[in-house]
């Protein structure tokens, strides 16, 4: 699409007629009156014709001129089609408990009692799938942290890496303290000022390992904007086989240390979830989707190209070719009377 950025300045186009009208007229010359005998010799006055054709094509080179220097003043430019603009959002980590006791099957997915990892990585994958924009980590933790995905948008693989984890991978402990601070560290070298910083942390126990109290490891988040989110997962009660036969109900989730959960997430700005089902596991994670929106797709961005260098360049080599003959043909008025005497005389 073709525009002009500054349309007003066409309303300089009358200008010279304005300045022609408006100024006063130059005094003429009066020409001396000459006696001839005949009118034969005028008949060489017809070559001004040549000269009156020089005189309006030199005009109209001019009047092309002034229009280009018009145009070029009003900036043309060529605006592009629009192009998709990458989307900011924020770096989330995702920090997910692979101990032992994450192997307790008191989850539903699907029709089927499952454990509670295989419940987690259906529901945080549609997660990652909706936060597009968003640059995505993953950290597994344990009895040790590991960064399993580093910030990325690439979100397939942050869910193909969350898929192939197991329960054990990092050993059979919960080091909750080392995995928040494994998430500080890597935003931390991500120096991005003024971006926001999120963890979701999801466990199902206590910090029974590392080499930090998760307390601790929660100030040092603090300082840096981190907020976090923390979930605790497992059922309140489950039904299980007695070792004297028959049945008796046992709360799976007495290991889970929701006190430190809740403070966490209080001192950096977050909230604490629990999740006792697989529906509550999904709520949690739209819940997530509204405290922490997805960033709205920017307005389109269309490449505009200046081109008003070609008619300002047009109107400069007119200029020049004006200038070039004016040099060339030595033409004045004066030239005009010079040239009709010279023929009379020869006549």
């Amino acid at each position: 699409m073709w525009s002009l950025a500054w349309p007003w300045m066409l309303l300089m186009l009358p200008l010279p007629l304005l300045v022609r009208w408006l100024l006063p007229a130059a005094s003429g010359t009066t020409d001396a009156g000459l006696k001839v005998p005949s009118l034969s010799g005028f008949a060489v006055l017809a070559d001004r014709s040549e000269v009156e054709l020089l005189l309006n094509w030199r005009l109209w080179l001019a009047v092309i001129a002034w229009l280009l220097l018009v145009l070029a003043s009003a900036r043309p430019e060529h605006i592009g089609d629009e192009l998709e603009v990458p989307v900011s959002g924020r770096n989330l980590m995702l920090a997910v408990d692979l101990s032992g006791s994450m192997d307790a099957k008191d989850f539903e997915l699907g029709g089927r009692r499952v454990d509670r990892l295989t419940a987690t990585k259906a529901v945080a994958s549609d997660f990652i799938g909706r936060r597009e924009g968003d640059r995505i980590g993953l950290i597994l933790f344990g009895e040790r942290a590991y960064l399993q995905v580093p910030l990325t948008l690439d979100r397939e693989t942050v869910k193909i890496l969350l898929l192939e984890a197991f329960i054990g991978l990092a050993g059979e402990k919960t080091a909750i303290g080392d995995a928040i601070t494994l998430a500080v560290k890597r935003i931390y070298e991500q120096d991005a000022a003024g971006e926001d910083h999120v963890l979701v942390l999801l466990t199902d126990g206590a910090n029974t390992a590392g080499e930090v109290d998760p307390i601790k490891a929660s100030e040092l988040a603090a300082q840096i904007g981190l907020r976090i989110y923390t979930i605790g997962i497992g059922a309140e009660q489950m039904v299980v086989s007695s070792i004297i036969g028959g049945m008796r109900r046992v709360n799976p989730s007495a290991d889970l240390d929701e006190e430190t959960l809740t403070k966490i997430a209080q001192q950096t700005g977050g909230r604490y979830f629990r999740a006792v089902d697989t529906a509550g596991l999904q709520e949690i994670y739209r819940l997530l989707d509204e405290i922490e929106p997805v960033a709205e797709p920017e307005a389109g961005f269309r490449p505009v190209k200046t081109l008003f260098y070609w008619p300002l360049g047009g109107a400069f080599g007119l200029v020049l070719l004006l200038s070039f003959f004016n040099l060339l043909t030595g033409f004045k008025p004066a030239r005009l009377l010079e040239f009709v005497k010279g023929r009379m005389h020869a006549g």
